[in-house]
């Protein structure tokens, strides 16, 4: 069988238009980031990470924005759990950092562990159930400066930083993700530069992306032994890669490259623990064979629990430029290249369909075809759970003269997305849980705070927290585990 298939977009689901219920059980929560929201980026005790570093070059973020304040949510972590629980959240994920919990890759930071020990204590207060990320990007720059994600090292540093959280938190906390987004970090990080620590070298890339997925193993294996009956697991980015022309050879291996480089390369060293033959075809003589050693693709598939979803536009992909592409990818003027490290010559192309304030593409249909997939070729054969674990738009909101945001553009991406989620279900996919990008506006990396993904509006300035319409439609959805019909 080939190792990627087209397959035809959707048309409407049975659940486009009545009222829509999620199976009993079904967890509703929502999702930030440490270095998107916490603030206090040096203070008690953290240190810098790499994404401190890279805010400080210029032309890398902009506005020249950094997260040294952010949402505060280190210090305004109370009422922002106050405001998760009204908002009828049975969960929140959130990820610690690295950086404050053990500064520089070093020793245990005391201060640091109990600011995270402090949010859980409340979480749980409130009836929110903790949903810890390990890492979401904010490597220690100390560590990048010894090679960071390239370094094999890395991925046994990650190991001790995974058992020093759940030696804090392990007695209160029952479900760990090791990684968000691996693709992110390895590939935009240290092949394309678009994003911390800003490489751009397809070798550096092939080896954190390998070096990401040992440490992910590592920290499941350390994790089981000490929680035999933890929820464990890894969050992905997925892309729906369609070609232009399914007739055409060169469209469909276009979006094949893509496929590969984008979601294969991880998903089958963890779920069948090896990597995609034409993969590695792809990316042969770029070094990915150098670091792969004997033994390290049976820990990265140590089995896991849960595989987390995070899903936001497909791509129609072809061997050929189009004459109006799409934006939204490189929004500084840092010189990059192509994160992908074998895609020469492969083109995304607009398709028509609505668009984001960062001009993604909105097709939730997508999401119906990729948990599906997942489903069959992945998660199900092996009793994985999915979660989606990030889902979400930036809108240029409006606030009107009394404060508010009827922001009807987001509430409507929210409601498609959760009926492609449910006519994923009906399919068979084991969906039991769904995370909105996010629960608050915050620092979107290379954007810096010009992009607004929240369900709860933040004014920088006062740091004054706002419900927006599609948080409170969201609360309603959460409380009666049913999106309402349409009007």
């Amino acid at each position: 069988m080939s190792p990627y298939v087209p397959t035809t977009p959707l048309g409407p689901g049975p659940n486009a238009t009545g009222a829509v219920r999620f199976p009993e059980g079904f967890l509703w929560g929502s999702a930030t980031a440490a270095f998107q929201v916490e603030g206090a980026s040096h203070v008690d005790g953290r240190e810098d990470s790499i994404w401190d570093a890279y805010c400080r070059v210029p032309g890398t973020v902009v506005g020249g924005d950094d997260g040294t304040q952010a949402c505060e949510q280190y210090t305004r972590y109370v009422d922002d759990v106050r405001l998760m629980a009204d908002l009828n959240l049975a969960t929140y994920r959130f990820s610690t950092s690295w950086s404050r919990v053990r500064p520089g890759g070093g020793a245990v930071n005391p201060q640091g562990v109990d600011y995270y020990s402090r949010l859980v204590d409340e979480l749980l207060a409130q009836g929110v159930m903790p949903w810890l990320t390990l890492y979401h990007w904010d490597l220690p720059q100390a560590l990048e400066d010894k090679g960071g994600w390239a370094n094999r090292d890395t991925a046994y540093l990650f190991q001790e930083y995974a058992v020093t959280m759940h030696e804090a938190l392990g007695d209160r906390v029952g479900v760990w993700t090791t990684l968000n987004e691996p693709w992110c970090s390895a590939f935009l990080g240290y092949t394309g530069g678009q994003h911390a620590p800003g490489r751009r070298s397809p070798a550096d890339g092939l080896a954190a992306a390998h070096h990401l997925m040992l440490g992910h193993g590592l920290a499941v294996q350390a994790l089981r032994e000490r929680a035999p009956e933890a929820n464990l697991g890894i969050t992905l980015n997925f892309e729906v890669e369609d070609p232009k022309d399914p007739s055409n050879p060169a469209d469909v291996d276009a979006a094949r490259r893509l496929d590969g480089q984008f979601t294969r390369i991880f998903a089958d060293p963890i779920f069948r623990g090896a990597y995609p033959l034409d993969v590695l075809e792809d990316v042969a003589g770029l070094g990915l064979e150098e670091v792969v050693q004997d033994g390290d693709l049976e820990i990265i598939s140590t089995p896991i629990d849960s595989l987390g979803v995070n899903y936001y536009h497909g791509n129609l992909v072809a061997a050929t430029p189009p004459e109006h592409p799409l934006g939204g990818n490189a929004p500084t003027t840092y010189p990059t290249r192509s994160p992908f490290p074998a895609a020469d010559g492969v083109h995304v192309h607009p398709r028509g369909l609505p668009v984001t304030d960062q001009d993604w593409e909105i097709q939730p249909e997508g999401m119906t075809r990729l948990l599906t997939r997942l489903q069959e070729e992945y998660t199900g054969p092996r009793g994985v759970a999915l979660y989606i674990t990030e889902n979400g738009c930036a809108f240029d909101d409006v606030v009107e003269p009394d404060g508010s945001v009827d922001d009807q553009n987001r509430l409507e991406f929210f409601d498609a997305h959760l009926r492609a989620v449910k006519d994923a279900i009906d399919l068979g996919a084991d969906v039991r849980g769904y995370f909105a990008w996010s629960l608050l506006d915050n620092f979107e990396w290379t954007w810096g705070y010009g992009k607004r993904f929240g369900i709860v509006r933040v004014d920088y300035e006062t740091q004054e927290r706002t419900v927006k319409a599609s948080g409170r439609w969201y609360a309603e959805v959460a409380r009666d585990n049913t999106v309402p019909a349409r009007d």
